[in-house]
């Protein structure tokens, strides 16, 4: 069996942008006809740029290839332009492609791919979401704490377990910084007027983006212990794991973080410093789907968790799944909303979710099959911003309006 083509496509995600801008979406397809999926979650450059990048990729180390070889493909696109290191780009490519491969090959194995990577531990994934409350005029406002309380309640009601909320302030191409005494308050009372609302039946995500230096997380995390979070994540920028080191051993709240990482070596090296306890890898990043599941070996020496990111579409989601599907040290898996809208849309059959829960596909592969009307509806993206972006000047503390409350 070897590949003989691929196709990019650039799907735009309809407003609200829910899931991101846009969604880069790739088939593989092999000389007996079989046909895989895959999706690469790359925030780095427009997908002008992106397109072509794919090509070379796919042209040097998987053209004519059996795509049964991931570790032959992953080791020489690692070490591509005698580099060997982890380079966010060419993971986020080889991530997408070999989720692909890992679709033909459940498909010509008649296997879910979660069956061919250890087999089924959990028969059912819990999830949670971020909260996406809206206002009076239906429109999202992620600034009032009382709308956030009533969404919180809302989505106990539909059977999640857990909520995210994220009330930090931006996130800047300056971050991080300290946070002023009036977002410090804001954050607190969110936890506060969050937690009243749902008591103990779901657990808090306290998010952040790295929005904030060591020491201010620190303070940051002394405010929110009282209301027992699952976790507080990435705290500090990615790429400092002394620095977020720090903030662990300052708090009680288990750090989250690893959204921003690539490969085993990052991830081991947050490990090794005792820097995050819960990884949160997104399958469509750091490396695809067989590095994935060594990232989560190397945790399980740690007793630490895997908790997958997805901010991106439904194939990469499906690749996540599948993940979940066959790790002993999986604790949830983040979701978006219940995997409706625009991410049912693009697929012939939807996510499988259940009061609460992921239910992995029996389907062979990853499990689901592009729309290719929808995504022809929804190709190319026009826009220039990318799938998502950071503030370009540094935090003001006069820009930070005061908390309702």
């Amino acid at each position: 069996m070897k590949v003989v083509s691929l196709e990019t496509h650039i799907v735009a995600v309809p407003p609200p942008h829910v899931g991101g801008m846009y969604w880069i979406f790739v088939k593989l397809k092999t000389d007996c006809g079989i046909e895989g999926v895959g999706e690469i979650y790359s925030a780095t450059f427009h997908p002008k740029a992106m397109t072509h990048i794919i090509d070379d990729v796919f042209g040097r180390y998987l053209l004519d290839q059996d795509p049964h070889h991931i570790e032959r493909l992953w080791r020489e696109a690692y070490s591509s332009g005698f580099t060997q290191r982890p380079d966010l780009t060419m993971m986020g490519v080889v991530s997408g492609l070999e989720m692909a491969c890992w679709d033909i090959i459940g498909k010509a194995a008649s296997k879910p791919v979660y069956e061919l990577l250890g087999g089924m531990v959990n028969q059912r994934l819990r999830s949670y979401t971020y909260l996406y409350p809206k206002n009076g005029k239906g429109e999202y406002d992620y600034d009032d704490p009382d709308l956030a309380a009533e969404c919180a309640v809302e989505n106990v009601k539909r059977g999640f377990t857990a909520v995210k909320f994220d009330p930090a302030g931006p996130y800047t191409a300056y971050s991080g910084h300290q946070l002023s005494l009036e977002v410090l308050d804001r954050c607190e009372l969110f936890c506060r007027r969050v937690r009243e609302a749902v008591g103990s039946k779901a657990d808090l995500l306290f998010g952040t983006h790295g929005q904030m230096v060591p020491s201010s997380a620190i303070r940051l995390a002394k405010r929110l212990e009282k209301y027992d979070p699952l976790w507080f994540e990435e705290p500090v920028p990615p790429g400092q794991e002394g620095a977020m080191a720090q903030v662990a051993q300052h708090t009680s709240i288990p750090i989250a973080a690893g959204e921003r990482l690539t490969t085993k070596y990052e991830f081991f090296k947050l490990l090794e410093a005792g820097a995050a306890s819960i990884l949160q890898l997104n399958v469509a990043r750091v490396g695809g789907l067989l590095e994935a599941k060594k990232v989560a070996a190397i945790a399980e020496v740690y007793y630490a968790q895997i908790a997958p990111h997805l901010y991106n579409g439904p194939i990469g989601a499906a690749a996540s799944i599948q993940l979940a599907a066959c790790t002993p040290n999986f604790l949830i898996q983040e979701s978006i909303g219940t995997w409706d809208g625009f991410h049912a849309a693009v697929l012939k059959k939807p996510i499988q979710w259940e009061d609460g829960y992921i239910i992995p596909s029996q389907e062979p592969g990853l499990g689901v099959e592009l729309n290719m009307d929808v995504v022809r509806q929804h190709t190319p993206y026009t826009g220039e911003r990318l799938h998502l972006q950071m503030a370009a000047r540094p935090a003001d503390v006069k820009d930070l309006a005061p908390a309702k409350g």
